[in-house]
């Protein structure tokens, strides 16, 4: 099954589940329990801490839900904040996931400095989800964005390509996964 946050980010071929960690987990969440999907893949933008190039296509199986205030040694956590559906992530594209967009170049480099490179609002919910009912899931992400002071104006600027570029990416991965889960038909959730 594929699915993807809505809102401005809906794809034909996609289940739209909600933004942000809170509504995708709790969507996610009701398809499972109504319809157990073989396998979950969300589709997404992404903004980069700065080694994943604009413009790029990434996949990945990994995710962690660090908050700013955690590297800055302002917070901590008794929650694993580090999900993979593999089982070794050392060449993984690491992505982390917040309810807030980072726009603070230093911070960027410090999650770079944790190994993370991306950032997506639900890819962490995604994973937890499909851990909890034991689904394989991964996400491809188009990177709109470096998560810098002008985060928010180049995502508005490269959206509608980047849109573009994981819809025919998809597509293509279709293509060649005739038999997969991947060819799901899309279910309506009531939101």
């Amino acid at each position: 099954m594929i699915v993807c946050a809505g809102d401005i980010e809906q794809f034909s071929f996609a289940t739209s589940i909600g933004i942000g960690i809170v509504s995708s987990a709790i969507n996610l969440t009701k398809i499972c329990l109504e319809h157990k999907p073989d396998e979950i893949l969300f589709v997404g933008t992404a903004g980069s801490y700065g080694n994943v190039k604009l413009m790029s296509i990434v996949e990945s199986t990994s995710a962690t839900n660090i908050e700013q205030s955690f590297l800055r040694g302002d917070a901590y956590t008794p929650l694993d904040s580090l999900i993979s559906s593999k089982s070794n992530v050392s060449h993984e594209t690491i992505v982390n996931s917040s309810n807030y967009i980072c726009t603070n170049n230093r911070m960027a480099m410090r999650y770079m400095e944790k190994g993370i490179d991306i950032e997506n609002m639900e890819f962490y919910a995604i994973l937890k989800v499909a851990e909890e009912f034991g689904i394989p899931a991964s996400g491809i992400f188009g990177i709109t964005n470096y998560c810098d002071e002008n985060a928010h104006e180049e995502f508005l600027e490269n959206h509608y390509e980047v849109m573009l570029n994981l819809s025919a990416y998809v597509q293509e991965k279709k293509n060649m996964r005739l038999n997969d889960a991947i060819v799901s038909p899309i279910i309506k959730i009531k939101q």
